[in-house]
């Protein structure tokens, strides 16, 4: 049988243009998904920043924001940005708060409900769709409602299994490393494909299996 991993990260504009269609996928092809949650680089590579040339983070901005647009995507920089980091120069702070809630609160829901995917793209759009200090208030309980999950359960869960989840994001990023170092990274029966612009050949492939519902 056919298995597909999906490898994402909450602070990947990518793995965001990326999220609505891969729950589309998940709905319309028989293949079991298994949906991995992954640190983002400041996180694994906190250097990765200051020793990038200079023109690749303006280039990104403006790459993300022409393909969110040609997508019909809503898209706005997040406020705040998940990650604590100097923009400037590139240093990533040693503390990581709501990156590790984040991590934490989407390895439960995989983790308890099998619901990765549907928090991770609830979650997503208040980062990444323009909602405002999406941290506060109800934006996260409102976003795992529309998972279909509680968040204090959420909580609970992440708050009691430090160790379990700690352990699940090191088997993650493993795993995918043994394929591609990027985001979003989709496994087909051990073939990858890196990169929200290869859904089209990741379809083609599934298509190709066979795999379609009936």
């Amino acid at each position: 049988m056919s298995t597909l991993e999906i490898y994402w990260s909450f602070r990947s504009p990518y793995s965001y243009l990326a999220i609505d269609r891969l729950a589309e996928i998940v709905r319309e092809y028989d293949v079991p998904a298994s949906f991995r949650f992954v640190r983002p680089l400041a996180m694994r590579e906190p250097t990765f920043f200051e020793r990038n040339r200079p023109q690749w983070l303006p280039y990104l901005f403006k790459d993300v924001m022409r393909e969110s647009a040609r997508l019909g995507i809503a898209f706005a920089p997040p406020r705040p940005d998940p990650i604590s980091m100097n923009m400037g120069t590139g240093k990533v702070d040693a503390d990581q708060p709501l990156m590790e809630r984040l991590m934490g609160l989407g390895v439960a829901a995989e983790e308890t409900e099998r619901r990765g995917l549907e928090f991770a793209r609830a979650v997503s759009h208040k980062i990444w769709g323009g909602t405002e200090n999406w941290h506060e208030g109800r934006h996260l309980a409102d976003a795992a409602g529309e998972a279909g999950l509680d968040l204090g359960a959420l909580e609970t869960f992440a708050r009691e299994n430090p160790d379990k989840i700690a352990a699940t994001i090191r088997q993650n990023e493993d795993a995918q490393m043994a394929q591609h170092w990027g985001v979003p990274l989709m496994v087909l029966d051990d073939e990858p494909f890196f990169g929200q612009d290869r859904l089209d050949s990741l379809v083609w492939r599934l298509d190709q299996k066979e795999l379609k519902r009936k």
